[in-house]
Order: structure tokens, then C-alpha cells, then sequence
């Protein structure tokens, strides 16, 4: 491949990744990894195309391997209080959960199911403690926040 292919292959693999599609940060390491097989060719060293591919190849690797989690922590930072996870921490009900009945609820932007493990009804709006988290259900139970 030309040089000029190269470098609009990575361009194309960038702007793929920083506009549109979010491939976690990987992207961004192959568009990097074209675009220096690209600049190899533009010093003037002649490869063949087979060397090329295998130059592309474990650039790609070596600066996902070597840099892709720095990079992504230091852009994408941590969320505040998501280390520790939601055990402890007070939602709202959306519905009704009688004793062991199950429902759906918004929590940190994300819709969970959530269970009633108390032997009391729940009400609607009201504010309970979850108590422990089960994969991606919430174990809630009557400790209520406002509500006595």
C-alpha cells in the first residue's frame, strides 16, 4: 500500500472512533499504528507489502498493550463514588415492590431491577436503602430514608 493509503486508512480509523463509534479507545491505537507504517514509507524505506501489514500489526498491539489504559484512564477519568459500588447508598422507588416482589429503577443513569427483600410493602416514591447488590440487581430492604 502507498504511503497516502496509510495515512487516510489511520485518518479514517481516528476519526472513526473520536466522531462516531466509541470502541474504547481502540481505534485510536490502529488509526495511530497506520498512520506510522504510512510515515515509514514517506522516509523512504521501501517495504514490501506483506512487511507493512506485519509492521501495522504490531505497532497496533504494542501501543494497545503499552499505552491504551493510560490514555483511556487519564481522558475518561473514574466516576465519583463507583469504586465503592451502590451498597449503602438511598433511591427512590419508581413503583410499589410488595415483600419479595421485583421492579425496574433509574439509578446513577442506569436502569437496574430491583428486589424487595423486607417483609413490608414498599410504596412508590419512596426512599429505601439498598442493601447489597446481586450482578445487576439491587437488593433493597424497609430501612426508609424520610418516610417513618
Amino acid at each position: 500500500m502507498p504511503w497516502w493509503g496509510w495515512m487516510i486508512f489511520g485518518a479514517f480509523l481516528l476519526g472513526s472512533e473520536l466522531l462516531g463509534v466509541d470502541a474504547g479507545f481502540y481505534l485510536v491505537f490502529i488509526g495511530l499504528a497506520a498512520a506510522l507504517t504510512g510515515l515509514i514509507e514517506v522516509i523512504g524505506i521501501e517495504l514490501d507489502p506483506w512487511v507493512q501489514w506485519v509492521i501495522f500489526s504490531a505497532l497496533g498491539l504494542m501501543l494497545m498493550v503499552f499505552f491504551r489504559k493510560k490514555l483511556y484512564e487519564k481522558l475518561r477519568g473514574d466516576g465519583v463514588g463507583y469504586d465503592i459500588g451502590p451498597a449503602g447508598d438511598y433511591v427512590e422507588v419508581a413503583e410499589t415492590l410488595s415483600p419479595g416482589g421485583k421492579g425496574r429503577l433509574s439509578y446513577r443513569g442506569t436502569d437496574w431491577t430491583v428486589i424487595n427483600e423486607g417483609s413490608e410493602t414498599v410504596e412508590k416514591g419512596s426512599n429505601v436503602r439498598i442493601s447489597s447488590v446481586d450482578g445487576l440487581t439491587l437488593i433493597i430492604n424497609q430501612e426508609n430514608k424520610n418516610d417513618s
